[in-house]
């Protein structure tokens, strides 16, 4: 009789001809666990396919979906943060600015833009969430203070995609001045009887909800999103109550009445077209 004694544990087996799945094939829901393929969700405009989750997404997205064949005319791509206050933290402003516009592709968080919807002419501001939160600092601002030119000089009617986490910190009375400043030019669009469609997304917080975010002449918001100045915990944690449910998500806000109404993005492009005809004419 021969004995075998296995000198190794467990069962070993040949990784030479395993095939690993490449990295972003899948994409799974956050909200009901859905997985599908990356490729069936872009498709889908970011959106579960299951439970209507609305995946947040970029300015390029966004242009992408609004402008005709996606052709577009990009405005002060090129602008960028200085640090005039000097301002550190656990890093240097200056330093935390290279590496998020090394990180992102992004100069800034807003991009802005104009091009055709359906044939009519339209400028469109859109925030990034991944650069500092969109965060709003003197650039955006600026930014969208020169799209506002640029609408008037094209009569064309002007739209802010908001996603913000509010005000920049690091840019303290700089970056607060800007909600007067955008207010400001939001008025002389106005006075120029062009309008303003304010479309909120997730998440719309702080001073940006605060200003100019709820000045338009149409407060649209996607599904879920969630608009507020002070978060819900901050609320909850300053009141001392159980906040209702939803509290601050777009359903909410609208039957309150600071939304004209909720698109879910299949709809988003006609909507905002039917919008745009309706005021131009």
């Amino acid at each position: 009789m021969v004995w075998f004694k296995r000198k190794l544990e467990g069962i070993q087996t040949s990784t030479k001809d395993k095939k690993e799945t490449p990295e972003g094939l899948w994409y799974k829901c956050p909200k009901c666990q859905t997985v599908v393929t990356t490729e069936d969700h872009i498709v889908n405009f970011f959106i579960c396919e299951r439970c209507s989750f609305h995946e947040r997404i970029g300015s390029e997205e966004y242009f992408q979906l609004f402008f005709d064949e996606a052709k577009y005319k990009e405005i002060d791509k090129k602008l960028k943060s200085g640090d005039p206050l000097e301002f550190e933290d656990t890093k240097k402003y200056v330093d935390r600015i290279k590496q998020t516009q090394k990180k992102t592709g992004l100069s800034d968080a807003i991009r802005t833009a104009y091009g055709k919807i359906d044939g009519q002419d339209i400028v469109i501001a859109a925030m990034d969430f991944s650069f500092i939160g969109g965060s709003l600092g003197s650039v955006m601002g600026e930014k969208i203070a020169r799209a506002i030119d640029q609408a008037i000089k094209m009569e064309a009617p002007f739209m802010i995609i908001s996603k913000s986490g509010g005000a920049r910190m690091m840019e303290a009375g700089l970056s607060l001045m800007q909600l007067a400043k955008v207010s400001a030019k939001l008025n002389q669009l106005s006075d120029q009887k062009l309008p303003y469609i304010s479309f909120l997304t997730d998440p719309t917080t702080g001073g940006v909800t605060a200003s100019f975010a709820m000045l338009g002449d149409i407060n649209i918001a996607e599904p879920d999103a969630l608009i507020a100045f002070a978060g819900p915990r901050v609320v909850k944690e300053t009141i001392g109550r159980d906040l209702p449910i939803g509290f601050q998500r777009s359903e909410f806000v609208l039957e309150h009445g600071f939304l004209d109404y909720i698109v879910d993005r299949h709809n988003l492009r006609d909507e905002v077209s039917k919008s745009v005809r309706m005021f131009m004419n």
